[in-house]
């Protein structure tokens, strides 16, 4: 049974690849060329039907077998000007009129429902093929005017006491198969459209999924998620945290001596890896600005240690840029500026979302750095504080800061309990 569905199966795919090249236009899309080879495919499936149907009635009596041709005719005819015209709506619409007219209108000279087998009942394609062509608005109208034909025909085949010129026996043959043959091509038509919509929505989640990476390589993990739960401003007071700068000494003079493509594979190979360091301590990176890098530890999730995560972050960084580094062959050094303290945090922008801080203790982490010394780790009091009882941390003395006046700072060496030459 399993081996007969994925024949089936297969011959499906291969019907819908030829019959795709039918009314076939360069300028359509995937779901454009899907909806013209199901269409035809429909189509041609039905014929065959109607054909032995035709010869059916005809050879027991019931005229009506000239309707089954003629629907036939029809829709041939719309399939060869449709490969010519390349109109979908036309081919459309001639399918829909056709299937839905032909064969509950031969009811009535026939007898009715039960002396015709029921034929009326391949009618119900004509709103199926709107629901699936058009959508529910569509689907449902053409069902309502399949529904008032059948019964109307029906009805009009007892009130005109039509003839009923078939025999019982062939009268309960054809609504068996009325029944079962197209139960089997509505079935058929449900199962294509059903694959269709899985494969619609399994792009799509393909999509979804690459916007969500795409907004997590923008934003934290938390503020994605809550900008895409709520749509509105995100700023955040947060009480501590801990904010690190990093610049690359004389990356300028350097970087002009470089071309564009070594410039750029340059600091990308240096950012990564920091990133990689910050994703691995938990922290958060905030921007790179040109050759400076930002990172805080505290935010967007609150954290008691976030001084001591930075401190560890910050040596590791510095390490790397060193003899034996992980990128210490790219022969730069670093200016490293750290400081704690209240920050607000938030996203900005509709475009391009950026998730950034501001206050005083950002402003100063700042200048730290630029008021620093290559490969050393400077930190302000407030961080100092922080980090005394298990880091080393040499007194620089006081440094004079614009806007700010004297700073005492001092120098991040290491952990305590660590040598320098462990």
């Amino acid at each position: 049974m399993l081996r007969r569905m994925r024949f089936l199966r297969d011959v499906l795919e291969r019907a819908l690849t030829r019959l795709a090249e039918v009314g076939a236009d360069p300028a359509d899309d995937e779901e454009a060329r899907l909806q013209k080879a199901l269409l035809v495919l429909i189509a041609i499936l039905i014929l065959p039907i109607s054909g032995m149907w035709a010869v059916l009635y005809l050879a027991f009596g019931g005229w009506t077998g000239w309707v089954a041709v003629i629907y036939g005719v029809v829709s041939i005819a719309s399939i060869v000007l449709f490969a010519r015209n390349r109109d979908f709506e036309m081919l459309l619409n001639i399918q829909l009129v056709d299937i839905a007219l032909a064969p509950t209108l031969s009811m009535i000279p026939v007898g009715g429902f039960l002396p015709t087998g029921g034929v009326g009942l391949w009618g119900i394609l004509a709103p199926l093929g709107a629901l699936v062509f058009r959508g529910p608005t569509s689907g449902i109208r053409w069902f309502v005017a399949w529904l008032a034909l059948f019964l109307g025909s029906g009805i009009a085949a007892v009130v005109l006491d039509s003839p009923a010129p078939l025999p019982e026996w062939f009268s309960n043959v054809m609504l068996a198969l009325n029944i079962s043959v197209g139960g089997t091509i509505v079935f058929t038509l449900l199962a294509l459209f059903a694959r269709q919509r899985s494969e619609a929505l399994a792009a799509l989640r393909v999509e979804q999924r690459y916007a969500e990476n795409l907004l997590l390589n923008i934003l934290p993990g938390s503020i994605a998620e809550r900008l895409k739960s709520n749509p509105r401003t995100i700023a955040d007071q947060i009480p501590a945290a801990s904010v690190l700068f990093a610049d690359v000494v004389d990356f300028t003079p350097r970087s002009e001596e470089l071309t564009a493509p070594e410039v750029v594979g340059l600091l990308d190979r240096l950012f990564s890896h920091f990133d990689e360091l910050a994703e691995r301590h938990g922290l958060e990176k905030i921007k790179t600005i040109g050759d400076a890098y930002m990172v805080a530890s505290g935010v967007p999730e609150p954290r008691p240690d976030h001084a001591q995560a930075l401190a560890r972050l910050a040596l590791e960084m510095v390490a790397a840029m060193g003899p034996g580094g992980a990128v210490g062959d790219l022969r730069m050094q670093l200016r490293v500026g750290i400081n704690s303290g209240p920050v607000v945090a938030g996203v900005i922008g509709r475009k391009r979302f950026l998730y950034d801080l501001w206050g005083d203790a950002v402003n100063t982490a700042s200048r730290m750095e630029s008021h620093g010394v290559a490969d050393r780790i400077q930190v302000t009091r407030a961080t100092y504080e922080l980090l005394r009882d298990e880091f080393v941390l040499e007194p620089r003395g006081t440094v004079t800061v614009k806007g700010k006046g004297e700073l005492e700072t001092w120098y991040l060496v290491g952990p305590k309990g660590v040598t320098s030459g462990s």
